[in-house]
């Protein structure tokens, strides 16, 4: 246990690095109001993590503590709108489209609003 979390800090360490540096990059060269570092972030998550987790599923040499440092630490770090969006997969390829649409909407609506609300609160 203890190991898996040194394994998921680090990757978060660096996936939070690399998220921060893509920004400062984006930025530079898209300087207009549209969030490109988050949006990039986001994508590029979820495409690395799809990559890992096919990766983990098919090649033997591809250690489950690698799968941990690559998927919950890296990408956990970079964006967890990839963990959100291979959730959203897994509950798809089961067929489970209540759970989907119910986590899915409620995950945009409950957050949105949960911001809203931690910034009213604040601004009381």
């Amino acid at each position: 246990m203890w190991l898996n979390l040194l394994l998921v800090g680090a990757g978060g360490f660096l996936g939070s690095a690399v998220r921060y540096a893509l920004g400062i990059m984006l930025l530079k060269i898209i300087p207009y109001g549209f969030p490109a570092g988050t949006f990039a972030a986001n994508i590029a998550g979820c495409f690395l993590i799809g990559v890992f987790y096919g990766c983990a599923d098919r090649f033997s040499w591809f250690a489950p503590e690698l799968r941990i440092f690559l998927t919950a630490g890296f990408c956990g770090g970079f964006t967890t709108f990839s963990s959100f969006s291979y959730e959203n997969f897994k509950l798809l390829e089961s067929e489970q489209y209540l759970t989907f649409t119910l986590y899915s909407c409620g995950s945009f609506i409950f957050g949105l609003l949960a911001v809203i609300a931690g910034i009213t609160l604040l601004k009381r």
